[in-house]
């Protein structure tokens, strides 16, 4: 029987091993040099000032969406093709989330999506990164900034993708990312970021996350427990430093899977527009017949993923709280996207054979 091919990998090597045992050894666990130094690492290599790191991607969204001052009337802009998280954050500050459809060719919002859905009681868009694709951010922000509001850019898949020349991370107001096993980079279990220029909100964030305190026992702001500790943050500095390698094996494994692929009718692979570098958190194809590719993959021992199968204005808990919802492009693409094995430690051999398996149930 062949080895299974899994649709996700994380890397772990002597480096990583060092990191994590050295934290174990100095006995210094909460609160000390690895966090302060992954925040600014990470921020430098994103290209913008400040950065805080959270325990998840969801609650740097939470902390970012809170130190902005969100509140009950207010409403943001984001799209519906895309995890839960990018909007549970802010209802549970009593924000409604307004959803628009996406561009088909980069599953991601644009400014023609967005700017008839702006209304007064609008504070935030926020584009999603998806699969590892940056939004078309210029138009977005000129669109941000003609209304006074925040472009928040929800970067939780994107570690190292480029908008015309610059990193995700350093294209909005500020940005959110997520270090969840499955993502580009990862700090071996869950973790997030909150990455801005903005230096009195990095500040806010950085309070909010630790109780709003100001020192010790003195609690300036009702805060949270956000914080991420030391020992996934070393994890995630020894993994930073690896993170360009990585996703420029990404881009090679998905030149090889477009290029076999390309002449399959039924397959629509992923698009790269010229103003962008893709990251490749997953390689998603789109096809017919989905659930029965995703079957005879996985008899052969191919994993594969759907992000996502329902779109959140479709979700029991969102939507009750919004507007009917006509989103036609996201609509479509939810019942023919299929992600296929993406993590640096692929071998030509092993995307040959996701290809051929996918050759045999197409008849190609």
């Amino acid at each position: 029987m062949s080895e299974r091919i899994q649709l996700v990998k994380m890397f772990v090597d002597d480096d990583i091993r060092k990191a994590a045992m050295d934290v174990l050894d100095g006995g210094y666990y909460i609160n000390g040099p690895e966090v302060k130094a992954f925040g600014q690492e990470f921020a430098d290599f994103c290209g913008a000032g400040h950065g805080v790191a959270t325990s998840s991607g969801t609650t740097a969204l939470f902390a970012l969406y809170s130190a902005l001052g969100l509140k009950p009337g207010d409403e943001i802009i984001a799209p519906s093709h895309t995890f839960a998280a990018t909007v549970t954050p802010a209802m549970h500050l009593g924000v409604k989330p307004v959803f628009a459809d996406i561009d088909p060719d980069t599953y991601t919002i644009t400014a023609d999506t967005v700017k008839p859905l702006i209304t007064e009681r609008t504070k935030a868009i926020v584009p999603v990164h998806l699969y590892g694709h940056t939004a078309d951010m210029a138009p977005l922000m000129e669109l941000a900034n003609e209304n006074g509001l925040t472009l928040i850019e929800d970067a939780c898949q994107s570690h190292g993708a480029t908008y015309k020349g610059r990193k995700a991370g350093s294209l909005g107001h500020a940005a959110c990312f997520s270090f969840f096993p499955s993502k580009n980079m990862t700090v071996a279990g869950d973790g997030g970021m909150v990455v801005t220029s903005d230096e009195e909100l990095a500040g806010k964030v950085s309070k909010l996350i630790n109780q709003g305190r100001s020192s010790k026992y003195v609690h300036d702001i009702l805060g949270f427990n956000f914080r991420l500790s030391e020992l996934p943050s070393a994890v995630g500095r020894a993994q930073l430093r690896k993170l360009p390698g990585w996703v420029e094996a990404r881009r090679k494994w998905a030149s090889v899977y477009s290029e076999l692929l390309a002449d399959l009718p039924d397959v629509i692979t992923p698009r790269t527009m010229e103003w962008a570098e893709h990251a490749y958190y997953v390689y998603t194809i789109q096809v017919p017949d989905r659930d029965g590719l995703a079957e005879y993959l996985n008899k052969n021992d191919v994993a594969t993923g759907i992000y996502y199968p329902v779109p959140l204005h479709k979700q029991p808990c969102i939507e009750q709280h919004i507007d009917m919802t006509s989103l036609p492009h996201t609509d479509a693409c939810v019942d023919r996207i299929i992600s296929l094995p993406m993590h640096p430690m692929l071998t030509k051999e092993m995307v040959e054979r996701v290809c051929a398996s996918i050759r045999n149930f197409f008849g190609g």
